[in-house]
């Protein structure tokens, strides 16, 4: 079939407008989301997956001044040693220590009351930099890993599970600082953003679920995977308030409120971040 002078601008012009449409639509999500090419690049693969490898190793090896596995004393809420599934059903409360936790502050428990190891060291070496790698975040990334595909399902039974709970809805719409900010400031309205950085509404379903379900992460800009207690200190400090005490009852409490909010959602964590 012989195409005219016509048909021929015409498939020109769709293709071009197409290819432009594309460019911009392209553009604008990697605008919304700065390590979209990043991940475009590394498709499937995420280098959290050399931490998973390091976490693994954490749990199944006997440490300490006890010589005991994680794997075989530690109760992540589902029975000694059972990490799948665990992550997504945390915090919780759990007898043994009378307190409700979430992931860091249920390690720290295993490795100092369980294995033996020191909480001050521990502690100084939480997050980690370059070759001073934090076994917390190891961990993290392995055990959030056993819960991929699954659903966020955290308990309100317990009273205590009630209390942080309530402590951490307060938390999140408590304002102070020199700039009187609190969570809700940037985390309570749609469409809300710094600089290039989306602030997803996390007093609602859908944002807790986008941010709930992909950490601890990966983040590009450290060259590190963090866990959500680093995401949330980082907060207070963007805040202007007092240093977020780490594993205490302040970060376990904002957990929970926001993973109350975020069920349902599937876990796709480690997630990559900026």
């Amino acid at each position: 079939m012989k195409l005219t002078k016509t048909a021929i601008r015409t498939a020109v012009g769709l293709a071009l407008g197409l290819g432009a449409a594309a460019t911009l639509a392209y553009a604008q999500s990697a605008k919304d989301d700065p390590v979209a090419e990043y991940r475009a690049m590394f498709g499937d693969d995420n280098p959290a997956e050399l931490w998973q490898s390091r976490g693994k190793d954490l749990w199944e090896q006997p440490r300490g001044p006890k010589n005991v596995a994680l794997a075989a004393v530690c109760d992540l809420g589902l029975g000694k040693g059972v990490v799948k599934g665990a992550y997504a059903q945390l915090p919780r409360y759990f007898k043994d220590s009378d307190k409700v936790e979430d992931l860091d502050s249920r390690l720290l428990t295993c490795m100092v009351r369980d294995q033996g190891l020191d909480r001050d060291t521990l502690l100084a070496h939480r997050f980690g930099d370059g070759d001073n790698k934090s076994d917390i975040e190891a961990l993290a990334a392995y055990i959030a890993d056993q819960s991929r595909g699954m659903p966020i399902k955290v308990a309100l039974t317990h009273p205590k599970e009630k209390q942080a709970y309530a402590l951490g809805k307060a938390l999140f719409y408590y304002r102070a600082g020199t700039h009187d900010f609190g969570c809700s400031t940037c985390h309570s309205q749609e469409g809300k953003r710094i600089r290039l950085q989306q602030l997803p509404d996390l007093a609602a379903a859908d944002g807790a679920k986008e941010a709930m379900t992909t950490w601890p992460a990966y983040r590009v800009s450290q060259g590190e995977v963090r866990t959500l207690e680093w995401r949330l200190g980082d907060c207070f400090r963007q805040q202007r308030l007092p240093e977020m005490i780490y594993a205490s009852e302040v970060p376990i409490a904002l957990t929970l409120f926001l993973a109350k909010n975020a069920e349902g959602g599937v876990m796709a964590a480690p997630g990559l971040k900026r």
